[in-house]
């Protein structure tokens, strides 16, 4: 706590103006540290964020509009099917006593198709949502990882002097070399 107020009394202490130095006060400088670094990765990262999602939103939205495409389709043979059963309805009423038994077959394969069909078309729907989320989810996650790797490469550049650098380089040679020798050995 004795530090916590030192800080505080230290900065009524400061020149006004025109005088450089380091703050060695590590309760002070950190809170500026981490405001500024996270303001940076707040904006700049924010618009490829906002891409990234406005990108699957496109996707998922025009996967959606083709499955209610499909849906229409699907309930517009389903109309059919129920205009087709109705005829076979009164087909059956004229035919009854001659073919009653193998117009119920009829209807019964017509219904069991059409609901076939609308429960393929709907599997498809969402087997086409799950895999536009995967693929979605996937693009997110490896432009995740090269902003990462970009990031260590360049954390791993602005760390390297040139003696560590070359000697990074030599023994990566003598590795290189090693594995050779032994390449020819074999």
């Amino acid at each position: 706590m004795k530090n916590v107020t030192d800080s505080f009394v230290s900065l009524g202490r400061w020149p006004s103006a025109g005088s450089f130095g380091f703050n060695t006060d590590i309760l002070a400088t950190n809170p500026i540290n981490l405001s500024v670094v996270l303001g940076v990765l707040i904006f700049f990262g924010k618009g490829v964020l906002n891409d990234l999602l406005d990108n699957r939103k496109q996707r998922i939205l025009s996967t959606i509009r083709n499955s209610e495409e499909l849906r229409g389709g699907a309930i517009e043979k389903l109309e059919k099917a129920k205009a087709r059963l109705r005829k076979v309805k009164m087909e059956a009423d004229e035919f009854r006593v001659n073919g009653y038994s193998e117009i119920e077959r009829e209807k019964l394969n017509l219904i069991n198709s059409t609901y076939k069909n609308l429960e393929r078309l709907e599997n498809y729907k969402n087997e086409t949502i799950q895999f536009e989320q995967q693929r979605a989810i996937n693009q997110v996650r490896q432009r995740v990882f090269q902003q990462a790797l970009q990031g260590a490469l360049g954390t791993l550049n602005s760390c390297l002097n040139n003696e560590l650098h070359l000697r990074t380089i030599s023994a990566n040679i003598g590795i290189f070399g090693a594995m050779k020798m032994k390449e020819i050995t074999d």
